[in-house]
Order: structure tokens, then C-alpha cells, then sequence
């Protein structure tokens, strides 16, 4: 059965190399550069095809126009396989791209040209396959994002020097954390299954393994780098990276650990990495106290003021008084008590009057 599956797989990569060999010639697209992409990313688990995947990196590093023609190939590759082996070998394809340093090519793919979050091998029952297609989910989410950091940080660098301008403290700051997320991420990349202990594995498990050791050396770098020239306003978040850093170095020893285990070849011995120098970090702890101490001050005033401005107003309270004495008070308006004699005694004549009576709303706003 197993002979079987290894010969209907090298029959699609024929038949792939077949459609490459009749498809329509176009400016954008090199047919040799497609032909190789396929057999780097073959249907064969035992091996990677390394002759292949360098003529892939030799046709981007020659010419920024074959870009086109590796993402169109890749994508319309991986939208149609149903395989966790050419998946992965699509992202490893890819993964050695990004690391050409080809910053005309690698500036320009930003998120990869397809999506594998929510893979599913299709040849074999889920009992089987979960492994792979969680292995392949977790590359592809590292690499997609290591992509995106990648690019914007080879724009940036572009327009400082448009610019003649540097990384602010706070930029950097940010670049660290991006790098730290990253790092996140790679450290989820991990076979997890009983039967993923394959050739094909073993291969990627290597180069995730080198990937990890630079990105952490380069957090470690960014850390020395930002230590002397952080201030008070910029002392939290440094020292949180420190921490961060710190706790990263020890799941990278265990995750070195556990891939020398598992048998990957660049997990062999440990890196050694250049220590942070802790009176610097001793430092931003004792700027980090007095910030704090600062602030806890400024909130005490600042209640100490907001109290002696607060005005009491104790509102009247309403009172319902009943008497039977009634004080009348005179007024050109009302009948006192005097004209309401002089009316009995003297009573005037009812006056009629043909004119209409005008009643006049008061002005609610001036009344």
C-alpha cells in the first residue's frame, strides 16, 4: 500500500511537470523556475530534493522579476495539494527564500501568496495525520508573520536612509517585541505525534532550530543595544522586554532539549549567546522604583487638590407647613383688603367690552 501511495505521487509530479512544459509562455513567467519548484517540492518524504531548492534561490537572486513566477507557482502549488508533505516543503522552499537576503525580492512578498492556518492532509485518516497538519498550521503561522516583520523592517530601513534618520529608542523597543512574538512562535513548531519521526521532519525541525537561534540572538543584541540609551520614559517597557528575554532563554534550553531528543542534528549543543549585562539592567530596575515612586507622588497631590476643591452644597429641604393664618401681602397687582370693602359698599358697574381678550404667553425665556 505504501508502494503504491510513493507511485501515485510520483505520477502527479510528472503530470505537474508535464502542464509546466505545454503551459502558455508569458514575460512573467520561466518554466525552468517552475520545473524546479516542483520537483523541490515533490510528494517524496524521504528527502529533500537540495539541488532543486538552490536553483530556486539561484533564478530569485538573479533577477527580482522571478518573484512573480515563484509566488504564482507556490500558490497555485500548495491551493491545490492536499498533501502535509508538499506543504511543508512549500514552506521550507519559501523559509529559504526569506533567509537569500535578496532585500529587492524579500521586501516585496510581505504575507506569503497562500494560506495554510486551517490545513487537513487529505491521503490518510485523521488518526494518522492530526500531527502533520498541526506541525504545518504552526509553520506556516511563524512564517507568515516572519514575512510581514521582514518586509516592513526593510522599508523602514529604506526610508532612513531617504531620510538620513535613525530607529527612535521606542522603535526599537518595538522591533524587539516583534521579534520576541516571533520567537513565540517558532518555539510552537514542534513534532508532536508518535509516527512524526520522518526524514522530512527531521529536515525542517533543523532549519526552524537555526531560525530560532538567530532571532533570539538578535533580541539579545537589540537588548544591549537599547540598555545605555533608554530613559525614564522608556525604562518599563525595557526592563519588560528583559524579563521577557530571560524567560524566552529558558523555553529555548527546553525546547533545544527536547529536539536533541527527538534527534534533530542542529540541536546537538546549545548556543551560547551574549549575556546582558546586569548592572545595566540593575539600573533600569532602580529608574523603573524612582518612576513609580514619582507618579505615586503626583497621584497624591493631585487627590490632595481634587479634595479641597470639592464644594459641599447641602440642598434646602422642603417643608410642608399648614396654618390657618394667612398673611396677605399688598401688592399693585392684587386686591387687599381695604378695595374689597370700598367694592361692596361702592360696587362698580360690570363692564362690557366688544374688543376680543388678548391673553399674552410670557416670554419663558426673558420672563
Amino acid at each position: 500500500m505504501k508502494l503504491w501511495k510513493r507511485a501515485a505521487a510520483a505520477i502527479k509530479d510528472q503530470k505537474s511537470l508535464l502542464a509546466v512544459g505545454f503551459s502558455r509562455r508569458t514575460s512573467y513567467r520561466n518554466t525552468d523556475l517552475e520545473a524546479a519548484i516542483i520537483k523541490a517540492t515533490s510528494h517524496d518524504d524521504s528527502s529533500v530534493d537540495y539541488s532543486n531548492a538552490h536553483r530556486v534561490y539561484k533564478w530569485i537572486k538573479a533577477s527580482p522579476l522571478n518573484l512573480k513566477t515563484l509566488t504564482h507557482a507556490l500558490s497555485t502549488r500548495v491551493n491545490h495539494t492536499r498533501s502535509w508533505i508538499v506543504a511543508l516543503k512549500s514552506l521550507m522552499l519559501l523559509h529559504g527564500v526569506l533567509c537569500c537576503k535578496v532585500h529587492s525580492v524579500v521586501g516585496e512578498i510581505r504575507r506569503l501568496p497562500f494560506d495554510l492556518s486551517d490545513f487537513s492532509d487529505g491521503h490518510s485518516g485523521l488518526s494518522k495525520t492530526w500531527g502533520f497538519n498541526i506541525f504545518v498550521r504552526a509553520y506556516f503561522a511563524f512564517l507568515n508573520n516572519y514575512s510581514s516583520f521582514t518586509s516592513d523592517q526593510i522599508h523602514r530601513t529604506r526610508a532612513n536612509l531617504r531620510s538620513d534618520r535613525v530607529d527612535s529608542v521606542n522603535q526599537q523597543l518595538d522591533r524587539i517585541q516583534k521579534l520576541q512574538s516571533l520567537l513565540d512562535l517558532i518555539l510552537q513548531i514542534r513534532p508532536i505525534a508518535d509516527n512524526m519521526k520522518r526524514a522530512l521532519i527531521l529536515e525542517a525541525m533543523d532549519c526552524i532550530v537555526l531560525e530560532s537561534i538567530n532571532i533570539y540572538g538578535r533580541i539579545g543584541s537589540g537588548i544591549i543595544k537599547i540598555l545605555p540609551t533608554a530613559g525614564k520614559t522608556e525604562a518599563a517597557t525595557t526592563l519588560k522586554i528583559v524579563n521577557k528575554a530571560t524567560s524566552q532563554g529558558e523555553d529555548l534550553a527546553l525546547y533545544f532539549e527536547f529536539c536533541r531528543g527527538f534527534g534533530v542534528s542542529n540541536a546537538r549543543d546549545t548556543p551560547q549567546f551574549v549575556s546582558i549585562p546586569m548592572a545595566e539592567v540593575e539600573a533600569m530596575e532602580k529608574m523603573v522604583k524612582s518612576v513609580e515612586k514619582d507618579e505615586h507622588k503626583q497621584e497624591e497631590v493631585v487627590e490632595e487638590e481634587e479634595e479641597k476643591a470639592i464644594v459641599l452644597l447641602e440642598k434646602p429641604r422642603l417643608q410642608t407647613i399648614i396654618t390657618d393664618k394667612w398673611e396677605i401681602f399688598e401688592d399693585e397687582h392684587c386686591f387687599n383688603e381695604k378695595m374689597i370693602q370700598e367694592y361692596h359698599q361702592d360696587p362698580l358697574p360690570l363692564v362690557v367690552s366688544n374688543q376680543p381678550v388678548v391673553y399674552t404667553m410670557p416670554d419663558l425665556i426673558t420672563f
